[in-house]
């Protein structure tokens, strides 16, 4: 199975990032994870959208390529990233690659309730005509304190979390399984 890792911030030591490499590694028996770049994708433009720039035509054809989607995002000012949005914008339009394809979201912050209100304006924005792309309900993973819960390597050690993330990843793989063609 080949599931496609969309990070919602661009900082080179994003926890976000730190809880996509952990997924990667410690589920990499179960599905292939490609964590893809999205801070070099320009600003949407609809007079380019057509013909857009290589760099976007490769980030939509890796999502195309991929049975689903992870979707591991932080909160900005109670939603998502700007970034984010922008790699969203060039998901939904012309090809509209995303359409019927399964999407999974997790999302980590040093806030105690971890990223509620971005995941939960992720949704909406995932239910867009656009997009169309389901998520597997009842099964969110907000990581909050995060900084607490990463060692000085960056690595996950917080066994609760790593317990319930075995949980959702076992949950999002059965739902795959039984709901979409996958390729294992």
């Amino acid at each position: 199975m080949k599931i496609a890792a969309i990070i919602g911030s661009t900082r080179k030591e994003s926890y976000n990032l730190k809880i996509a490499k952990h997924i990667q590694e410690r589920y990499r028996d179960r599905f292939s994870l490609d964590i893809l770049e999205i801070g070099d994708l320009p600003f949407y433009n609809q007079d380019t959208e057509n013909d857009p720039p290589e760099e976007v035509s490769v980030f939509k054809k890796k999502v195309a390529d991929a049975d689903a989607v992870l979707w591991v995002t932080p909160e900005y000012n109670g939603s998502i990233s700007g970034a984010l949005k922008n790699a969203i914008d060039w998901l939904s339009r012309v090809d509209q690659v995303m359409i019927g394809k399964p999407s999974w979201i997790v999302g980590a912050s040093m806030g105690a309730l971890g990223t509620v209100k971005a995941q939960s304006h992720l949704r909406d924005i995932l239910f867009a005509p656009g997009l169309s792309s389901p998520v597997l309900p009842g099964n969110e993973v907000l990581i909050g304190s995060v900084h607490e819960k990463v060692n000085n390597e960056g690595k996950l050690v917080d066994e609760a979390t790593i317990s319930f993330l075995d949980g959702a990843v076992n949950n999002v793989i059965h739902w795959l399984e039984k709901q979409f063609v996958v390729h294992n």
